[in-house]
């Protein structure tokens, strides 16, 4: 790689980031508008705002950290190959789920909690679930174990990332519809969680959004994968 190449490629990092940030930042105000004035009497928290430990917050810390790895390996993607399709499809994920990333840090500020916990990933899903049946429901997250960087599930590991940064062309196309279509699953998974246990009426919307849409992803990369000669 020529240093004028690598000067390129590093000039443009703010420049994504800021976009990134700006979609985050827009969607958050209507989200805002939407969230202060929604009728929030139906499925609400008993104090109206959702508590520390609750499916809201848990669901908005995970599902951000989640999302923030779905936008770095679209990022790492955008320049391991020239392929317009691909990098269309890295550059929409990328935007769709920092933008809803925003959102959930958003919820977070307004309800004046904290954006971390000291709680393992996915405990939302074992306080909520307690004394509830939730058949498909039942045990989801509850057996994983975090690993090399992998923290839920569908997360790819360091490992994984660190393949993605060295492949070029075709083969970093396949890895990343692979390592994105398993991301989604995980998501996916989640997102059904939260529409079960979450209260919040706007939250719920947005997790079952994501529901669907990641699913359209899914299929998409499948396609994606078959013209590659590869499978998910």
């Amino acid at each position: 790689m020529s240093d004028g190449t690598a000067v390129g490629r590093a000039s443009r990092q703010p420049l994504v980031a800021g976009i990134a940030a700006a979609l985050a930042l827009l969607t958050l105000v209507a989200v805002a508008v939407l969230w202060l004035t929604s009728d929030r009497s139906e499925g609400s928290t008993d104090t109206g705002t959702p508590k520390d430990t609750s499916a809201e917050a848990g669901f908005a810390r995970d599902m951000s950290v989640h999302h923030r790895q779905a936008v770095e390996m679209s990022f790492i993607v955008r320049d391991r190959t020239t392929n317009d399709e691909v990098r269309r499809l890295a550059f929409d994920i990328a935007s769709t789920q920092a933008t809803q990333a925003g959102m959930l840090q958003g919820w977070l500020d307004m309800w004046g909690l904290d954006k971390t916990s000291e709680d393992p990933p996915m405990t939302w899903m074992k306080n909520d679930m307690k004394g509830m049946d939730h058949g498909s429901m039942k045990g989801m997250g509850s057996t994983y174990k975090p690993h090399d960087g992998s923290l839920m599930p569908g997360m790819a590991t360091n490992t994984q990332l660190d393949e993605l940064r060295k492949a070029k062309g075709k083969a970093a196309e396949v890895l990343y519809l692979k390592l994105m279509t398993t991301h989604h699953k995980g998501g996916i998974d989640m997102a059904r969680g939260a529409v079960e246990l979450v209260k919040d009426p706007t939250e719920k919307h947005l997790a079952q959004t994501m529901v669907q849409g990641q699913q359209s992803d899914i299929q998409l990369m499948a396609d994606m994968l078959k013209a590659r000669g590869a499978s998910s």
